[in-house]
């Protein structure tokens, strides 16, 4: 059974038309829902890109039902993995224990604003190694201190946290990441639909948890607008993360998929008003074995009325090809300590 998520994209929607949005996919019958948290949109067509965190905690008090997540945040440059640890707590406080916190390594595109530099993809991965268990070790309560070779935690407590915790879920994209990231984990967040890269994280992390992946699809009445609408929006995701991840700003990403063709993003992107070709999308990280698959649709414009379609046409068409989610929330492993 998957549970079907909604993306909050902040690059391409202003904080109350998210916020709108949110209410409006728990009133569609989504499961879930996740938000982007980034500093720049990849385009400056996006136009967008309000304070994620502040978003979540009106979509936490506007909404009753739907699980929330962030997809992902990185607890190691623009935040502090102490600071991220409060932000986390509170929202699900705000929520009623209905927030994953999702975690990352990230982009160029939104740390180098600190002024940090970026590091390379191994100490990427020893930053954020280093910061989870710290983060989970607030979550859990009382107080920390923590002295490595990246951050250092002087007697910090979090006053306001849900007594059941909050579900760590961690980016992952190869084999060395899965290898470090999945024992610490409680969920897994990848884009790979692939059966064998979800089984090495079930692997390594000795149990069968959620898998959450995300579809691109762009819908529409006029699939020539829709293919078009998708190309001038997301155009870079030709180039691949291990590009993606290392241009500083919406101009190199420009630059980077100005070869890019609208066939070129159609082959990969469901555009139309079809729905069999939206749910076959999904079809690919449900045989993966992802639990749950959220769906971004592109245009910020679009969001209103793609959510009416989604809950009249949609949705059932996807549960009933692939089943209904009874417990589409992400729960917290027993640790011995971390």
């Amino acid at each position: 059974m998957t549970a079907f998520g909604y993306s909050l994209l902040c690059e391409q929607r202003g904080p109350v038309e998210l916020v709108a949005d949110a209410v409006a996919a728990e009133r569609a019958g989504f499961d879930f829902e996740v938000i982007s948290d980034h500093y720049f949109p990849w385009l400056d067509e996006m136009g967008h890109s309000p304070y994620a965190w502040s978003v979540l905690g009106a979509v936490a008090t506007a909404t009753r039902r739907v699980g929330l997540m962030t997809y992902v945040t990185c607890p190691t440059m623009r935040y502090h993995p102490a600071v991220v640890a409060q932000k986390a707590a509170t929202v699900a406080v705000l929520s009623g224990g209905r927030f994953t916190l999702g975690l990352g390594s990230e982009e160029n595109l939104n740390e180098h604003v600190v002024g940090a530099g970026w590091p390379g993809a191994n100490v990427r991965h020893e930053m954020l190694a280093e910061a989870v268990p710290i983060i989970r070790k607030l979550l859990g309560g009382g107080y920390v201190n923590h002295s490595g070779p990246h951050f250092r935690v002087d007697s910090a407590k979090l006053w306001d946290r849900p007594d059941e915790g909050v579900p760590i879920a961690v980016a992952v994209s190869g084999k060395r990441s899965v290898k470090t990231f999945a024992p610490v984990s409680d969920a897994m967040v990848a884009v790979n639909p692939d059966a064998a890269f979800v089984g090495a994280f079930m692997e390594q992390a000795g149990a069968a948890v959620p898998a959450i992946g995300q579809q691109l699809i762009s819908w529409g009445p006029d699939a020539d607008a829709a293919a078009e609408r998708a190309h001038t929006l997301f155009r870079f995701f030709a180039g691949g993360w291990k590009v993606n991840v290392e241009l500083p700003g919406p101009a190199g990403f420009a630059a980077a998929s100005a070869c890019v063709r609208r066939e070129d993003v159609a082959a990969v992107v469901p555009c139309g008003p079809d729905v069999a070709t939206h749910v076959e999308s999904v079809r690919p990280f449900v045989d993966a074995g992802y639990t749950h698959v959220t769906l971004a649709q592109t245009g910020g414009e679009t969001q209103t009325e793609f959510l009416e379609f989604a809950g009249q046409q949609l949705l059932p068409a996807l549960r009933e090809e692939f089943g209904s989610c009874d417990a589409p929330g992400i729960p917290v492993r027993s640790w011995s300590g971390t």
